[in-house]
């Protein structure tokens, strides 16, 4: 199959899938949207089916050469199945480590790109260090950090919930892959606290499952470190980890466990994204640690003011889907984050919006 991409479908029309259907048409690319309820005023068409439903899938790809799923992570494989089946460029924003894995099998005899991962962690932040990291002539350690926070903290979480709840909690409750001691290891969510002070902002930040992506086997036995973690304002760790043991002893599902903490953390509109990468290691026979950092806020697009968590994550997948459309990418396979230039992303129309 050839990189051209013309129509693109859009799964999920939530906050970020909305945007990410809105920034590929600004982009030029043809697209169409699925939801599982009607979703007004979108300027492009879109259509109502459940994702269980794969008649309808199969019917709404007819067309397309690509396709963007913006569900939760557990809605994420039959959308890649169908999209493998057919021939079509598969892209996703998921942090689910069983989900990618499931992909990266599919990968192996793929007749189009697969490429799930596209979003802030993991997305921007593996490429940001896969790109620091490369400017290195070996490599000691990568440092991954990644906060998306309110941006005037309240309540005792001192949270909010600004994209998938349920994605949150999948994050706080599975093991994270990890090299330590140049060993792969899985360790546990919620620990490893320290103390990070971001543009004069202190905050926590603590071990979550997924931020990695394929990070781990791509610097396999080449590094001593590599982690991610996740940074909230101070206290959050430990008091979320009271929460959510207190929700298990009851037996509660990760849905309704969700909902409780969306009631507890309602969205803002003044959010932030602050993300951080330090890479040690020798260049030209120095010992030299290089850090990056960035702090993103609400953007306005298309005379809608978006969150920063919203465009931050679609611009990154939408960046993306530009780079297999234009040959920058390979044309079929699996996709890792951390091998895409930095560089040629920053270019795309979308990828600039991180420079604005």
């Amino acid at each position: 199959m050839s990189n051209a991409i013309e129509k693109v479908l859009v799964v999920g029309l939530g906050n970020v899938g909305s945007l990410v259907a809105t920034l590929l048409q600004r982009s030029g690319f043809e697209v169409s949207g699925a939801d599982a309820r009607p979703v007004e005023a979108l300027s492009f068409p879109s259509e109502v089916f459940d994702i269980s439903d794969s008649a309808a899938l199969g019917n709404a790809l007819e067309g397309c050469q690509g396709v963007v799923s913006c569900l939760p992570y557990n809605f994420n494989l039959p959308v890649a199945r169908a999209a493998f089946e057919r021939g079509v460029h598969y892209f996703d924003l998921t942090e689910d480590v069983p989900t990618t894995k499931a992909i990266l099998e599919m990968a192996t005899d793929a007749k189009s790109v697969l490429a799930p991962q596209c979003g802030l962690a993991p997305g921007y932040i593996g490429i940001v260090g896969g790109d620091l990291a490369r400017q290195f002539d070996s490599v000691r350690s990568i440092e991954l950090r990644v906060g998306a926070l309110p941006r005037n903290p309240k309540g005792n979480f001192g949270y909010s919930v600004t994209w998938s709840a349920v994605g949150v909690i999948n994050e706080y409750l599975n093991d994270c892959e990890v090299i330590s001691s140049g060993k792969r290891a899985l360790v546990p969510p919620l620990d490893a606290l320290e103390t990070i002070d971001i543009n004069g902002v202190q905050l926590e930040a603590f071990t979550t499952s997924g931020g990695l992506g394929t990070m781990c086997d791509t610097w396999d036995g080449k590094v001593e470190t590599l982690d991610y973690k996740t940074m909230r304002y101070p206290g959050h760790c430990e008091k979320i980890s009271f929460f959510l043991q207190e929700q298990q002893k009851t037996l509660v599902s990760i849905e309704e466990t969700a909902r409780v903490l969306t009631a507890a953390c309602p969205p803002v509109s003044e959010d932030v994204v602050f993300t951080h990468v330090a890479v040690e290691g020798q260049i030209d026979g120095e010992l030299r640690r290089e850090e990056r950092g960035g702090e993103f806020g609400p953007l306005e697009i298309g005379d809608i003011e978006w969150r920063a968590i919203s465009w931050t994550t679609a611009c990154s997948v939408a960046a993306v889907v530009e780079m297999v459309n234009s040959g920058a990418l390979p044309s079929r396979g699996f996709i890792k984050q951390e091998e895409i230039p930095l560089d040629a992303y920053l270019s795309t129309a979308n990828g600039r919006l991180y420079r604005s």
